[in-house]
């Protein structure tokens, strides 16, 4: 069998390699030549699966993508070829939570408020935001959500304009759905980017086409009065450069790019894929996670519960990182090899739940905030 995998997906030979010949290439480099003699398609989002790309494929009968998202892939396509398919449901929404968590913590101690006198709206309750809401109410932080299709069948949640209308922060964790009753294409079109609150913080970590890019971008340069953090863009990676300087944290699509959730991407079509051809699932996840860097942090007496977290986050991650990489790439590269360098050399990130946080007794306020948001917190 051969397999071809994009060149970004971690640990492809130990688990491919004892399935088939294993031949990697860049994401946006799979086209339909590459697909001659292929048995399988392992891909990541950048690589746009659809009839152009299978018009070639002589063999292929399995195509996986490492993602959460599947707006990348034409099914239909795939459906009428035959050709099995399978995706990575929750596998890196552990890490895009973190992100959010270390992007709120470093805007609060940027601009000067607490995340406690915050309310955070939660646009898209699937597996990102249902695990950012349960993480938001364990720390004590007010926060609402808005999932229409979840909401024709359970209680729960409020519409769009009540979560704008009543929310400081605004979470998008949509998927992209370009058609139908509940299509989330421009779902924060001119309109709605105009009905923000002065002073909202609008953070977008789902799919970028889910916000009119030259609205908000409009919205920024003339009022100035919104905080914006933007993980995805309209027309990735030729993202717009002016609406990219206008953005108070702006990343190149790397809010889920932890190696746990890059790993548990893999693994998760690995088994597929055996599946698909009926062989035995010889690898187990933990055979390939490695033991994180920091394993352990102590915390002394005399921090408040906000500076401790602030801590906490930034020994695992600290987004400012990728924030001054993705400017410094782009001025040096333009904004379309820029954004792509970012991602083909992301660093080592890990979990916050890898880290063990070590903590005088007597401090519960500081446990329960620190347990909330992913930690392992212990007394010492």
């Amino acid at each position: 069998m051969r397999i071809l995998v994009d060149a970004n997906v971690p640990a492809a030979e130990t688990c491919f390699g004892p399935l088939g010949e294993v031949v990697r290439l860049p994401g946006r480099e799979i086209d339909a030549a590459a697909l001659r003699g292929v048995d399988a398609l392992v891909v990541r989002s950048v690589t746009r699966v659809d009839a152009a790309l299978l018009a070639r494929a002589d063999r292929l009968c399995f195509v996986g993508t490492c993602t959460i998202g599947t707006d990348h892939v034409d099914r239909d396509a795939l459906a009428e070829r035959g050709i099995a398919f399978a995706s990575a449901p929750g596998c890196n929404a552990e890490a895009v939570v973190d992100y959010v968590l270390v992007c709120l913590a470093t805007l609060a101690e940027r601009q000067g408020w607490w995340l406690a006198e915050r309310r955070v709206g939660i646009v898209g309750a699937g597996n990102v935001g249902g695990r950012l809401q349960a993480r938001l109410k364990a720390m004590g932080i007010d926060c609402l959500a808005c999932d229409p299709p979840r909401a024709e069948r359970e209680d729960g949640f409020v519409d769009l304009e009540t979560l704008i209308g009543a929310c400081d922060v605004l979470c998008l964790h949509t998927p992209l759905v370009r058609e139908g009753p509940h299509a989330t294409h421009h779902l924060l079109d001119a309109e709605r980017i105009a009905a923000l609150a002065p002073g909202t913080l609008l953070l977008n970590a789902g799919r970028g086409d889910c916000v009119d890019g030259q609205a908000l971008r409009a919205r920024l340069a003339g009022e100035g009065d919104l905080t914006a953090v933007l993980d995805v863009w309209e027309a990735e990676p030729a993202i717009d450069a002016a609406l990219c300087d206008l953005t108070a944290i702006a990343t190149p699509h790397i809010a889920g790019h932890s190696l746990d959730g890059k790993l548990r991407g893999t693994h998760q079509v690995y088994r597929a894929l055996a599946h698909r051809f009926g062989l035995p699932v010889r690898i187990a996840l933990g055979d390939l996670l490695p033991p994180p860097p920091l394993r352990r942090l102590e915390l002394g007496e005399g921090l408040d519960p906000e500076a401790a977290l602030r801590v906490c986050l930034r020994a695992v991650y600290d987004v400012r990182r990728d924030h001054d990489a993705l400017r410094r790439e782009c001025r040096r590269r333009g904004m379309t090899r820029g954004f792509d360098a970012c991602r083909a050399s992301y660093p080592l990130r890990r979990e916050l739940a890898t880290l063990e946080v070590g903590m005088a007794e007597g401090d519960p306020d500081v446990a329960t905030l620190l347990e909330g948001a992913g930690f392992r917190p212990s007394s010492h």
